[in-house]
């Protein structure tokens, strides 16, 4: 009898173990990366897990002279090193560079979810607390060498996004938007900045980052801010102010939606007509090959389906209960980057210098998958534009973050076009900001 009953439960040992090694199978990719950008990507059927697939690229960080390949016809050098985690860039009219040396807010997760998610961030090379800090880079001769580098800004809550307006800085911490007073060649703000804005910050805050943008004539900032969940499996009532980019009246002090539906758009960049786009990742855990992140106009009082649909209508069921009713109004979004590439900075070629190949068109810095095998993203490419819209497939302008054993020496997070035409790539993983310029 007891044979029997060993042999059973042997049987439904090896049986649960069976189904957990099933549901845990990395899921891998069955269509190119190719397939999957562009104005048409193909869309594939959805192959939901209840794990997902972890595929993260180890740090092994640049070694002195090592640097990303570039594009023919471009140079590629190091502007900054030696930074702690830097993220955004923004380019103040006397050309000074600010750089956001920051990361997630402490105590995101709790519990084993908590401690699975920094064992993979610190794999990943992003398990760093956050500096809490700006600083400004000035290249005084033109050189591509900063002279100048100070610690302009401290004591912020995971900064983001910067934007002057007159002689206001506007800066974006994860919880509030705050304004600070500047004046032409400024090297420190010491003053303390007047919250003008509360953020939802609530726990997880899985999508932390808050960037920002000023409508052209300084009286409107437009905010993204992404979702706190994958799919708002915490509650909508955790999502409130979330997934959406949210128009700030800085004269009246009113705010409000402006585009929705919107998981985590972190980029975001005016095109030379006045057109405002934004760059989105998109859900997780529908298979390698699901789903597009993209780039797409941020238009007033569109809803783009996160979370119940995504790319123009599709359902995810996963959330419940559904909203068929929604579809019909929801706009597509514009131009598929690639599943799971991650992209995060964005900028046009309007104020670049980088020869005729890059002269129309936008650079968008892919930070690279976690969860797709084989690996997508970690590179800075450049979409074409014709007619004011995405055209054709992008062009490789940085690549070489992975070595040959698919480790990062570094991670391209946000982009910014310096004073005298050049391309800058912040790396948070290699901790440097890099300068791409048209050879000679």
């Amino acid at each position: 009898m007891w044979k029997h009953i060993l042999g059973f439960t042997a049987f439904v040992l090896l049986l649960v173990g069976g189904g957990l090694w099933y549901m845990s199978r990395p899921d891998e990719a069955r269509v190119s990366i190719e397939r999957l950008t562009g104005p048409k990507p193909e869309i594939t059927e959805p192959r939901e897990q209840r794990i997902p697939t972890v595929s993260i690229a180890e740090v092994d960080r640049w070694k002195a002279g090592e640097a990303p390949t570039a594009a023919d016809g471009l140079v590629v050098e190091r502007f900054a090193e030696d930074l702690e985690h830097p993220r955004n860039m923004y380019v103040l009219p006397n050309g000074d560079v600010l750089v956001a040396e920051t990361n997630a807010p402490p105590g995101r997760m709790e519990g084993i979810e908590g401690w699975i998610a920094e064992w993979l961030f610190t794999k990943a090379g992003a398990g760093v607390p956050s500096a809490n800090r700006i600083t400004l880079l000035r290249d005084t001769d033109g050189d591509g060498k900063p002279e100048l580098r100070s610690k302009f800004l401290e004591g912020l809550n995971s900064p983001f996004g910067m934007v002057l307006v007159g002689d206001i800085l506007y800066v974006a911490n994860t919880d509030a938007v705050l304004a600070f007073p500047y004046k032409d060649g400024d090297t420190q703000i010491t003053a303390k900045g007047n919250k003008i804005l509360a953020l939802n910050a609530m726990a997880p805050n899985n999508h932390w980052t808050r960037n920002l943008v000023a409508s052209a004539d300084g009286k409107k900032l437009y905010i993204a801010v992404g979702s706190n969940s994958n799919i708002a499996e915490n509650g909508l009532d955790k999502e409130v102010g979330r997934a959406r980019v949210i128009e700030l009246d800085l004269v009246t002090g009113k705010s409000g939606a402006y585009s929705s539906g919107l998981r985590n758009p972190v980029g975001l960049a005016w095109d030379s007509s006045g057109v405002l786009w934004t760059v989105v990742n998109e859900r997780d855990m529908l298979g390698s090959d699901l789903v597009p992140d993209y780039l797409a106009v941020v238009e007033f009082g569109a809803d783009y389906g996160w979370p119940h649909h995504y790319w123009g209508g599709y359902t995810d069921h996963r959330v419940q209960p559904g909203k068929p009713e929604k579809r019909e109004y929801e706009r597509r979004p514009d131009y598929a980057l690639g599943a799971h590439t991650a992209p995060l900075g964005l900028a046009f070629a309007d104020k670049a210098k980088l020869g005729e190949r890059f002269a129309s068109g936008a650079f968008i810095a892919r930070h690279g998958s976690w969860n797709r095998k084989p690996k997508a993203g970690y590179d800075v490419i450049f979409v074409p534009f014709k007619n004011g819209q995405p055209s054709g497939m992008p062009v490789n302008v940085l690549t070489g973050f992975l070595d040959k054993a698919e480790k990062a020496q570094g991670r391209p997070s946000m982009v910014a076009i310096d004073k005298t035409g050049a391309l800058l790539v912040s790396d948070d993983v290699g901790n440097i900001i890099w300068r791409v310029r048209a050879k000679g």
